[in-house]
């Protein structure tokens, strides 16, 4: 088992380092390496699945150095949370390997991107396998250098330029509270070991801290691009649409759901953390919802979509950390489909991303527009869709909290269920401006469907965006039980166990049954809802023209930007140039130069003083010499 988790992590890495040092002028050789070891290591992982019992746990560690009475290890984990999360990685991440072959085709950097995604694999996959914090922080920060990277390939560009930088500062921010989190950890505990800390909160649940899971929050905030540092996820869309899929959609954002499972599952998160990110989530699914029906840009509505239904999976922590998971993995496979049928469009509209702009692809690319209605009603939570066992559950936890419950459950469950609604009104909006009624531009008319590269990603993806999650609903073990229906048994151990436990609890719920109904009706009218709004008159905004001053705030999102660049550079700016300053003028100039400098002037004068060059005063220091050097040997 250790073999072969060492080829799942190291294996991206060495790809990494070939494309980089050897293939940077071959680019079909680069290509080819990035796609196969993304191949290998997808099945090297089922492999690992298939080989071992759905609840059984491997755990490797070794003593990396040992100072004192600190010893810090490396190691993997490798139970049936990784297990979840490393079938998401590997499999999300391959499909966008192989689409990437066709999008990236006339890429004159194309060894550059595919040395990035292999690096960008080899990272998350250290997070997901990784045995402690500090190791998970380490692949953490490589995560967040690799997106860097990634977001960053158009350098030409100002828009990829300072949406990288964005990205990367907001990041920064998060994790250093991540990193005092981590260090306190170490402080009082004398460990960051998850099965250690484990052992630590079964014996006494009270020893955990709210303050330092209110830091280690910070980490998740950062990258899973939750209020207040949300802002740079919208931007980070400059990039590459295979990036916008792999680092925004399925993997990078979901790191930080992850690291919150993964902590909430060993009792290291307290009940006023827990409150602290349900209500910070909650909000945010429901802004995010609201903000997306104000853009035009195809991937921009995605990325807002991301942004809402990240905040689902938050809320989903709080209410049962487990449920976050469960949106997590359903959420890569639908998500990963619309970028990547974003990303098809956009190559076949010669790079044209205003959805106003589009229309008649249904026609025009008939494969392409199949797979979006599929990811369009799984993400909508149409009943027996992936999306909808998920969705569904977060909004029956909600609601259950909330029945009989304090103001501010029942203030989440509205949030979250007006969060629900709103996504069949958006994406309503995209679909129905994208693919119905005539093309409204010159490169709408002229879309013809992608290749062989991009398609069969999408019809892959498309099937689990259907039913991936029909697994974790229906009792369907096919092959002896080796496979349970699209993803390996012991991959869904975690999720599985999820769905038996809450439909108990969600059975429990007074009214349940009238909800889940309700429920459905909603996502049923908010299509409705959005042909009336905006179907109907496609190439136009009724909003945009009726209440311009509404559309205006939803297309600024709440002036969060504005926000962030007034203070980058009324306040950041301005205190960075006066520490500067003042570092420069008052500690160096004056302090270490002219101080030290004054310092020496006066002892000198002092020993000039005691100095008179006559035989009598040099006499007198030689004999007290004398007497000290005494002193010092024999006292």
């Amino acid at each position: 088992m250790q073999f072969q988790l060492n080829v799942i992590l190291f294996l991206p890495l060495l790809s990494a380092a070939v494309i980089a040092l050897f293939l940077r002028r071959s680019p079909r050789a680069g290509t080819a390496v990035s796609v196969l070891s993304a191949g290998a290591v997808l099945a090297v992982a089922l492999a690992a699945m298939f080989s071992s019992a759905p609840d059984a746990v491997f755990r490797g560690s070794h003593e990396l150095f040992k100072l004192g009475g600190f010893s810090l290890n490396v190691g993997c984990l490798f139970d049936s949370l990784s297990r979840n999360m490393l079938f998401v990685v590997c499999f999300v991440g391959f499909l966008i390997h192989v689409f990437s072959v066709g999008y990236m085709d006339d890429d004159s950097a194309k060894s550059r991107f595919f040395a990035g995604m292999s690096f960008f694999m080899f990272s998350m996959t250290g997070i997901v396998l990784a045995s402690n914090l500090f190791m998970m922080f380490v692949f953490w920060e490589l995560v967040g250098f690799s997106s860097y990277a990634l977001i960053a390939h158009y350098a030409d560009t100002d828009a990829s330029r300072e949406a990288s930088k964005k990205a990367f500062i907001t990041n920064r921010v998060g994790d250093f509270g991540f990193l005092l989190g981590i260090i306190f950890c170490q402080a009082q505990f004398g460990t960051t070991d998850f099965s250690a800390l484990a052992q630590i909160f079964q014996a006494d649940p009270t020893q955990a801290s709210t303050a330092m899971g209110l830091l280690i929050l910070c980490g998740f905030l950062g990258k899973s691009a939750q209020f207040p540092l949300h802002v740079w996820l919208p931007d980070a869309m400059a990039g590459p649409t295979p990036v916008s899929a792999l680092i925004h959609a399925a993997t990078m954002v979901a790191a930080g759901v992850f690291m919150m499972v993964r902590l909430a599952s060993i009792g290291f998160l307290t009940s006023d953390v827990l409150a602290t990110v349900t209500v910070l989530c909650s909000l945010m699914a429901f802004l995010a919802g609201l903000w997306a029906l104000g853009q035009t840009d195809i991937k921009k509505i995605l990325a807002y979509s991301t942004l809402a239904h990240l905040g689902l999976m938050g809320a989903g922590i709080g209410l049962g950390f487990d449920l976050a998971m469960y949106h997590l993995t359903t959420h890569a496979f639908f998500k990963a489909t619309l970028f990547l049928v974003a990303g098809s469009i956009i190559h076949a509209c010669h790079h044209e991303q205003d959805i106003f702009k589009m229309g008649g692809i249904f026609k025009k690319m008939p494969v392409t527009s199949t797979v979006a209605l599929v990811a369009t009603l799984s993400i909508a939570a149409i009943p027996y869709f992936s999306g909808y066992f998920s969705k569904e559950a977060i909004v029956m936890a909600a609601f259950g909290r909330s029945v009989g419950g304090a103001p501010l459950d029942k203030a989440v469950f509205g949030l979250v269920m007006g969060a629900a609604v709103l996504t069949p009104i958006y994406m309503g909006r995209l679909f129905f401006n994208v693919f119905l009624g005539k093309p409204r531009s010159e490169n709408a008319g002229h879309a013809r469907e992608s290749s062989l590269w991009m398609t069969l990603p999408l019809a892959i993806l498309a099937i689990y965006s259907l039913a991936g999650a029909w697994s974790f609903a229906y009792e369907m073990n096919w092959f002896g039980g080796k496979i349970d229906c699209l993803i390996p048994a012991s991959a869904t151990a975690f999720i599985d166990s999820i769905w038996r436990r809450h439909s108990v609890e969600l059975a429990s719920i007074p009214n349940v049954h009238a909800l889940e109904i309700f429920a459905v009706a909603a996502t049923f009218a908010g299509f409705g809802i959005a042909y009336l709004v905006y179907g109907r008159k496609g190439g136009e905004d009724v909003v945009q023209k009726n209440v311009p001053a509404l559309y205006t705030a939803l297309e600024k999102h709440g002036w969060f930007d504005d926000l962030y660049n007034w203070y980058i550079a009324k306040v950041q700016q301005r205190i960075a140039i006066f520490l500067a300053t003042f570092a420069d003028l008052f500690l160096v100039e004056l302090i270490a130069v002219r101080g030290m400098g004054i310092v020496f002037a006066v002892i000198g004068q002092g020993f000039k003083r005691l100095h008179d060059a006559s035989a009598n005063s040099e006499i007198k220091w030689l004999v007290a010499g004398f007497i000290l050097l005494f002193v010092v040997i024999f006292a």
